[in-house]
């Protein structure tokens, strides 16, 4: 029995734009699949064998997030190819902090009504992400839900696992006194705090996203947009030769709640203002925004993405190796002992 018209498309919901979608995403998929994919795209899940060769004792490590109203952004701009670089980055940037490798992605993609074109974009992006990555997108959910969403809003969501040596892992307990921080540089505003970027530049400023801002030279569009910084490989390179005693994501909570997070007992951790360059946007936003710069550094990632806490013997070392790899190395501070009254902090030092 057939029917020329659905009333669940009538309701919002059209299963046949859905396949269609799926269809015209599969070549985009499957060039992100390395050795180990069991699956394709469609099925009711998606499959990867575990190669246990290079693990004594292989450990999952998984991790999920999302972009936050970074969307809105992309919304402004009718740009959505690179917002899926920023949901991959969001998962996997966490998920190497242990010392995992990540090994395949999966996204949730929710929107009011499917415009195949603007999903295709984002999957894209997902794929690039993954590329990057060097993980393989095995799979994900699109989700219509008219009544939920305003028409042409949507949201992301992705999932990531990973694999690492459970004698390998790192989790901050080989940090000790006289160890240095080196940090990573930040390609932006990465993925977090957008909620107050978006107060600051539209509302307070007034400005849009075609807007050219001098102290950026560029739009107030290609500024926000610009993709997180996926640290994937130049950190599994460098742990290939040299031990790391702990990784922080510089991510939603900056380095006041970040750094703790990963410190031992006894532990602070000094970092010097100046000792990198903080970006411009950055400058703009506190200086515009009228932001204390405490609120600052716990908001934002203030151009670094991204922390190694190491042996002091290693530093120059793992400067030059990251500068190899093509990252922007700077020596930013050390950890100390912390008084025994007190907790673990992150101490802003003024420049010598």
């Amino acid at each position: 029995m057939t029917q020329s018209t659905s009333k669940y498309a009538d309701a919002g919901v059209d299963i046949d734009k859905g396949n269609q979608f799926v269809s015209n995403i599969k070549d985009i998929v499957s060039s992100t699949h390395r050795r180990g994919v069991l699956s394709d795209i469609g099925g009711f899940s998606g499959l990867f064998a575990i190669g246990n060769e290079d693990y004594k004792d292989p450990v999952l490590i998984a991790s999920t997030d999302g972009v936050g109203t970074k969307l809105n952004i992309a919304k402004m701009c009718n740009k959505h190819d690179t917002i899926g670089i920023d949901l991959v980055a969001m998962c996997v940037n966490d998920v190497i902090v242990s010392g995992a490798k990540p090994l395949f992605f999966l996204d949730y993609f929710s929107v009011s009504k499917l415009d195949i074109e603007v999903a295709t974009e984002v999957v894209k992006g997902i794929a690039k992400g993954c590329k990057i990555a060097q993980c393989s997108l095995i799979g994900g959910e699109t989700a219509e839900m008219p009544g939920l969403y305003q028409p042409k809003d949507y949201d992301l969501a992705g999932f990531v696992v990973g694999i690492g040596d459970r004698n390998s892992i790192i989790d901050g307990s080989d940090i000790r006194v006289g160890d240095k921080i080196i940090g990573l540089a930040s390609s932006g505003v990465h993925s977090n705090g957008y909620s107050l970027v978006r107060k600051i530049f539209f509302e307070e400023l007034g400005l849009g996203v075609e807007d050219f801002v001098e102290e950026l030279d560029c739009t107030v569009g290609e500024e926000l947009l610009r993709p997180t910084r996926i640290y994937v490989e130049s950190i599994i390179t460098i742990l290939r030769r040299y031990s790391i005693n702990g990784l922080v994501h510089n991510t939603g909570g900056g380095f006041i709640e970040n750094i703790p997070r990963i410190l031992p007992a006894g532990c602070n951790a000094h970092l010097t203002e100046g000792s990198w360059p903080v970006l411009p946007v950055f400058e703009f936003l506190q200086s515009k925004g009228d932001i204390h710069i405490d609120e600052m550094y716990k908001t934002f990632n203030m151009g670094i993405g991204m922390l190694a806490i190491v042996d002091e013997g290693n530093v120059e070392d793992l400067l030059h190796q990251f500068k190899a790899l093509g990252e922007q190395p700077y020596l930013i501070g050390e950890v100390v002992a912390a008084k025994e009254s007190a907790g673990k902090e992150i101490i802003m030092n003024p420049a010598k």
